[in-house]
């Protein structure tokens, strides 16, 4: 039977903003709702909330090309790093994107204290930079402010050459770009713009190497080997996998990333990326732009967001340009919304 994907989603016509939030299915939405009415009543207990932990984790590794075990679940990007930076010695050299969201770039610079560099390079001068003397790269696999897509094999490629880590923000791509995670040291990803769940669900592959020399800052009963043993005393006995990395999740949020994830499955990542980049490239067309590689469009047209406020078409500015991101839920209505919006603003 085909997937009817028009029907498991909701969106007002004009949501061109899915770099910002992504739209929940409908599987995802009602998930949430069951369990948040269990939940005012006190119907069930905690468990069967947490199964969606566990489906959500196994779903990101099969979506990145890892394996369950290397997997980590947790809040934020930033708190993901911590760890890992946490790790590098004194004195280390990171090499960031100079345009790099900065749940990338500060969790490695409160560490200047003891010697850790922080080095900010353009995007195009990304790849020549890794260069001996970077111990460890931060980079995200899409800009969150350009849409520009990293060309992750030369990455991994020069980072291999000198040894050095390569850690991977994948935030911005994660559901709709093709990603694996081979080569990579880690890959971490907020799941509330393109795998469309609720804020508060992050997951991360670290490799085996890498988990080796972090320590699990994190820690708690959630990372311990056998939970339901682990809620008191001083015992320590912490997962042997990438779960010695979970922070205790937020339930609802899980609840609510497990059927959205799956859905991105079931659908299929390479027919979510022909979607995204057909819609993308229409739009650009449609404003005098060649195409691209992206399903985000940054572009600097001035007076775009108060046209697109007027005519109910949602996007954003970053850096001073229009940003519009397109997804699944996103159609030729919405692109042709939003190039008339733009109508008379633009020389095409």
């Amino acid at each position: 039977m085909t997937l009817d994907v028009s029907t498991l989603w909701d969106p007002q016509p004009g949501w061109l903003n899915t770099a910002s939030y992504g739209l929940p299915p409908r599987p995802a939405w009602e998930a949430l709702q069951a369990v948040l009415q269990d939940w005012r009543v006190g119907a069930t207990s905690w468990e069967p909330w947490d199964e969606s932990t566990t489906r959500a984790r196994e779903s990101f590794a099969r979506l990145v090309g890892a394996q369950a075990e290397d997997v980590f679940v947790g809040g934020t990007v930033s708190a993901a790093i911590a760890p890992i930076a946490a790790a590098l010695p004194d004195g280390a050299r990171v090499l960031v994107d100079d345009i790099e969201f900065t749940s990338n770039v500060f969790p490695w610079m409160v560490h200047a204290d003891r010697g850790v560099e922080v080095v900010a390079v353009s995007t195009d001068k990304l790849i020549d930079s890794i260069r001996p003397g970077v111990d460890l790269v931060a980079v995200s696999a899409v800009q969150s402010a350009t849409g520009t897509v990293l060309d992750l094999a030369q990455v991994v490629a020069a980072c291999k050459e000198i040894g050095a880590l390569l850690v991977i923000d994948g935030s911005q791509a994660v559901g709709w770009l093709p990603l694996d995670v081979a080569g990579v040291d880690a890959l971490i990803a907020h799941t509330y713009k393109w795998m469309m769940s609720p804020r508060g669900a992050t997951l991360g592959y670290l490799s085996p190497r890498l988990q080796e020399r972090c320590r699990p800052l994190m820690a708690g009963w959630y990372a311990s080997q056998d939970r339901s043993s682990s809620y008191y005393g001083t015992r320590l006995e912490l997962a042997g996998d990438a779960r010695r990395f979970d922070q205790s999740p937020a339930w609802f949020s899980f609840v609510g990333a497990a059927p959205a994830l799956e859905l991105i499955e079931q659908i299929g990542v390479e027919t979510i990326h022909r979607h995204n980049l057909a819609l993308a490239n229409e739009f650009r067309a449609g404003i005098g732009l060649p195409p691209g590689d992206s399903a985000i469009v940054s572009t600097a047209i001035p007076g775009a967001d108060e046209a697109f406020a007027a005519a109910g078409v949602r996007a954003a500015v970053r850096g001073g340009n229009l940003r519009a991101s397109f997804h699944i839920y996103s159609t030729q209505a919405d692109v042709q919304l939003a190039l008339g919006a733009l109508k008379g603003l633009t020389n095409s």
